[in-house]
């Protein structure tokens, strides 16, 4: 079975298309759980109005301690053995939750399935497609600069049994907990790239992760979660990813070898 979980909070503007998304899956081994911050809109009015047409969709409503902690409640209230996390605002491509089924039939436990995404405005233009073809915690290391790691959660899942071995969501981690999650989940599970396009992110104004973006806060904790995770890294392959940061940036930026060595030779000359 495949437990697809939804977190929301105040999602009244998107939470029927979400479902609506997922009945038209046609997907019959399958649960929705939606996991409801304390909505103050109509959020929970239409989750119960569908829940009792559809029995695939469970649902709690009560406070929680932000997104993390939400959707480590729908980890635990989960019956599948694999998990899918479906934000409220985003949706899959037609069929896919099926291909998913297949996929994992052939899969060994645990394993992590990767697609690509489609990335949309504001306007309903396709921004790009992310592609995230290499998967492996030295890639990811490298950062977005010179490695695309998956932007959403509608394009990749996973095991349940994944968490027994690296833990759950880290609820200090209200923003980048999915990159954090994936630089866990790569040293851990199998992991299968698969170049089709499963899921669909709209990256909207006013949102969370546009706004965190916009800030260059998300940014500034981007690059330091990655620097924690280098650190964990054996030493051999810290420096094989320094190695790499280095001759990748100066393949982008030619112009800065010159004085990068001028700087190098006077600093090693000054002693």
């Amino acid at each position: 079975m495949i437990s697809v979980i939804t977190p929301v909070y105040n999602g009244e503007s998107f939470i029927e298309s979400c479902i609506k998304v997922v009945i038209e899956q046609n997907c019959s081994d399958i649960e929705h759980l939606i996991v409801d911050g304390g909505s103050q809109d109509q959020t929970v009015e239409i989750i119960k109005q569908y829940s009792e047409k559809y029995p695939h969709i469970r649902w709690i409503s009560e406070r929680d301690q932000g997104q993390s902690d939400a959707m480590n409640k729908g980890i635990k209230m989960a019956k599948g053995e694999i998990l899918a996390f479906l934000n409220v605002d985003d949706y899959y491509e037609p069929n896919v939750l099926n291909k998913i089924q297949n996929f994992f039939n052939t899969l060994p436990e645990p394993s992590l399935l990767v697609g690509n995404c489609n990335i949309w405005d504001n306007q309903g233009n396709l921004k790009g497609v992310n592609k995230p073809s290499k998967l492996h915690i030295t890639d990811l290391l490298l950062g977005w600069t010179f490695t695309q790691p998956p932007v959403n959660p509608s394009a990749y899942f996973y095991h349940k049994s994944l968490h027994d071995k690296i833990g759950l969501y880290d609820l200090k981690e209200d923003y980048a907990m999915d990159i954090d999650f994936l630089l866990r989940a790569v040293q851990a599970a199998k992991v299968k790239y698969v170049d089709e396009t499963w899921g669909n992110f709209r990256y909207l104004e006013g949102t969370k992760s546009f706004e965190d973006t916009q800030s260059g806060q998300g940014e500034k904790r981007y690059q330091e979660l990655l620097e924690n995770y280098r650190k964990q890294l054996p030493f051999f392959l810290q420096f094989y990813v320094l190695v790499l940061l280095r001759v990748k940036y100066f393949y982008r930026h030619p112009q800065d070898i010159i004085p990068s060595l001028k700087e190098k030779a006077q600093s090693i000359f000054s002693y």
